[in-house]
């Protein structure tokens, strides 16, 4: 029969030819003995096992295995049993639907040219092939592979479309491992690292534990499994072809070994570090032979990026595709260098030193370096020759060091004191001789603003899980929130808000500084005043959140962002605005639990009896004072209980009056009408240590720069000019430290030119 080149005429041709294909124009000359490969049998009924045990065929002819059906194991590793070929014995068989065609959708490449039958074999005109090859054909158990015929125990069959063959027929002659899982159920092949799991009457199957959707449903016919093809040659990476005029499908079983290597460690130096190569080879058949790299280098000598590729050759001869990987070379972290000048080298006893910083670092920003002074003065009262040391170290611990002398004659310029007052930048403390107490004060007067604070700082150092404080407050509000957890585990800190109202209520977040979790009271106080300052200048901080009826949500998030550790503090100021009541609760709990749901089963935990705890109102104090300031030695006392009184409130856990002792959490707004020219205005705690920050005329100052104020030292704030000024203070006693505290106005002396 000839056949012609017609597209949907042509397929339909084809099928009805190989439905009627003889028998024996697939078998293979009388005299050659072939192999013939049988299916293992897994679900026999039992018709099936008496024949096999007794040696029999099964239905097909396949020759039957003595036993084949008892496993010793739960997965049971088969091997199949092959028979020779006998001229005139290759079953053709037919489909259940009568036609050979394979789709387009399930096979890939469909050649209809009818010339792929290269390498017949001119004694019967069987076409063969050469090189790594099967050849299956439609509606028969002939399959070839490198020019021999074997024989499978089921024709290749199409069933609505999808083209299946049985399982182990196919993989003996691909080469790979079949085994079968009696827990499962399941006919398991591998491949290398690949697993494939199939089970019978099933549309699904696993890839390497992942579950995927075949064209077609697996079954079983006369005690043979049968699978979709392209289920296994997708799942495999077998590339294939389907050739219908010649009725067969031709798979390509050469198999190239896969290359890959891993690079270590993660940072590479140039001319440092010694690179390892870790190769990763897989579906090696056999063993790796030769290796081949290219740009491999044990140490590279200059920063760059490289290109490294590797191939391998197995056993069979067959390279693998290059695998290539860029390396990227850095320069080695060098140390930084130190490096300063002064404006002189000599220099009179009180003159001012002008300290210029010219040190750098290859990887590193000047402000992420560490830098150590040592002996560094901004003046010095003692003549000689003095040396000044610089110390400075990068992120990664690599420092270096440079020292410089100047000398100091006997003249002197300013006394000490003198000179402090006017060169001490701002941020900066000095000592100073003196009684402050002997200053007189400045008599201001004040009113409160209306803003409910509620101070939760008691028990500061918590020592159970539970409520803090509780409290319902409505418009403007500050919230002073300060704690230690002491419990023997890693906490968090949780702001819940409940609206309780039949309404919505809209909550506002206008300003709020929160620092820590850290191991220092004083430092996290610190920070938690310059980040309320720093949200007043740029606004950042601004949020609002509406709580339907009965909502609770979690408000102020950066408190509960970073688990607190055992003895870790937290400081946290914030500004909030509510239309209506909400009920606040101010939680200490497990890290791992969640604040809504542990909140109505938390107790309200008691107040230690020394810090304090408490819902004052009215807490921003307004101070103004118009009269003149600074043209002699003055002060202004601040949360001393006398010009500057407590205020008032409740510990609404208890019902109890309490008040608040230092004014914790009270924001003050000083404005000076009237400040004299050439007036130092200058920070010196009464209480015991302090470390915070103030807002001079709208700028942050710190009070003390590297640490703590003594009440035996000043820490510079402001200086007015030549005229007289109007200055604006704003402060809030940062949690830590001690009051109360006293803002020192003092005259400069003349500037000697």
């Amino acid at each position: 029969m000839k056949l012609k080149k017609r597209s949907l005429l042509t397929v339909l041709a084809v099928a009805q030819l190989a439905a009627a294909y003889p028998a024996s124009a697939d078998a293979n000359a009388a005299d050659q003995t072939q192999p013939s490969v049988t299916q293992e049998v897994y679900e026999q009924n039992s018709a099936a096992t008496k024949s096999l045990k007794s040696g029999g065929t099964d239905a097909s002819g396949a020759a039957g295995t003595a036993g084949a059906s008892q496993e010793t194991s739960d997965t049971t590793e088969t091997e199949g049993t092959q028979a020779p070929d006998k001229a005139g014995t290759t079953e053709t068989g037919t489909t259940e639907t009568g036609t050979t065609e394979v789709p387009v959708e399930e096979t890939g490449e469909v050649q209809n040219s009818g010339t792929t039958t290269e390498g017949q074999d001119t004694q019967n005109n069987t076409p063969s092939t050469t090189g790594k090859e099967l050849i299956l054909y439609f509606n028969s158990t002939k399959m070839v592979q490198d020019g021999v015929t074997y024989n499978a125990p089921q024709p290749m069959q199409v069933k609505k479309g999808v083209s299946y063959v049985p399982i182990r027929a196919l993989v003996d002659r691909v080469g790979f491992k079949v085994t079968y899982d009696k827990k499962t159920k399941e006919t398991i092949i591998t491949k290398g690292s690949n697993e494939l799991r199939f089970k019978t009457d099933s549309s699904k199957y696993t890839v390497n534990g992942v579950t995927k959707t075949m064209k077609g449903t697996s079954y079983q016919t006369k005690s043979t499994f049968m699978v979709p093809l392209t289920a296994i040659t997708q799942a495999l990476d077998i590339q294939y072809k389907v050739d219908n005029v010649g009725k067969r499908v031709i798979m390509s079983l050469e198999s190239k070994p896969v290359a890959k290597f891993t690079v270590g460690p993660k940072e590479i130096f140039a001319g440092e570090t010694t690179v390892t190569y870790t190769p990763q080879v897989e579906n090696v058949q056999g063993e790796i032979i030769d290796e081949r790299w290219e740009g491999k280098q044990d140490i590279f000598d200059a920063p760059g990026q490289y290109i490294v590729t590797y191939s391998v050759q197995d056993s069979t001869g067959a390279w693998s595709e290059p695998f290539s990987q860029t390396i990227t070379v850095v320069q080695p972290n060098l140390p930084p260098v130190a490096m300063f000048e002064t404006d002189k080298m000599e220099y009179k006893m009180g003159e001012l030193i002008t300290y210029t910083d010219q040190s750098y670092d290859d990887q590193d920003k000047n402000e992420d370096l560490t830098y150590k002074w040592e002996n560094k003065e901004y003046a010095f009262f003692s003549p000689g020759v003095h040396t000044i040391k610089l110390t400075v170290t990068d992120k990664k611990g690599l420092s270096s060091s440079y020292e410089t002398t100047i000398n100091v004659t006997n003249e002197t310029l300013y006394e000490q004191d003198d000179f402090n007052m006017l060169f001490i930048p701002e941020g900066e403390k000095f000592s100073f001789l003196g009684n402050v107490t002997s200053r007189s004060k400045i008599n201001y007067d004040f009113y409160d603003e209306p803003s409910t604070l509620i101070r939760s700082n008691s028990p500061e150092t918590v020592n159970s899980e539970g409520i803090v404080y509780q409290e319902t407050a409505v418009g403007d509000m500050r919230f002073m929130i300060h704690h230690v957890n002491n419990l023997n585990k890693n906490v968090k800190m949780y702001v819940i808000a409940t609206n309780k109202n039949s309404t919505p209520v809209t909550l506002r977040q206008d300003y709020l500084g929160f620092a820590g979790p850290s191991p220092i009271a004083t430092a996290a106080g610190k920070k938690s005043v310059l980040n309320y300052f720093q949200s007043m200048q740029d606004n950042s901080k601004r949020t609002s959140v509406t709580l339907a009826p009965g909502e609770q949500k979690v408000v102020m998030t950066e408190l509960s962002e970073i688990r607190m550790k055992q003895g870790h503090v937290i400081s946290l100021y914030s500004d909030m605005y509510s239309d209506q009541p909400i009920q606040f609760d101010v939680v200490m709990i497990d890290e791992k639990s969640d604040p809504l749901k542990v909140l109505s089963t938390l107790p309200i935990l008691d107040r230690d009896g020394v810090h304090n705890r408490g819902t004052y109102p009215d807490s921003t104090r307004i101070i103004r004072y118009s009269e003149l300031v600074g043209a002699e030695s003055q002060r202004l006392v601040l949360g001393d209980n006398q010009d500057d009184p407590n205020l008032q409130g409740m510990d609404p856990m208890v019902g109890d009056i309490t008040h608040n002792t230092g004014n914790f959490g009270v924001l003050y707004k000083i404005t000076l009408d009237r400040v004299a020219p050439n007036t130092l205005i200058s920070f010196n705690p009464r209480g015991g240590k302090y470390s915070g920050y103030a807002m001079m005329n709208g700028t942050i100052v710190p009070i003390y720069s590297l640490g703590q104020v003594s009440p035996g030292e000043q820490a510079v704030l402001y200086r007015t000019g030549d005229y007289e000024q109007k200055v604006e203070i704003m402060l809030t006693a940062a949690p830590g430290s001690n009051l109360p505290v006293n803002l020192l106005f003092t005259q400069l002396p003349e500037v000697i030119h």
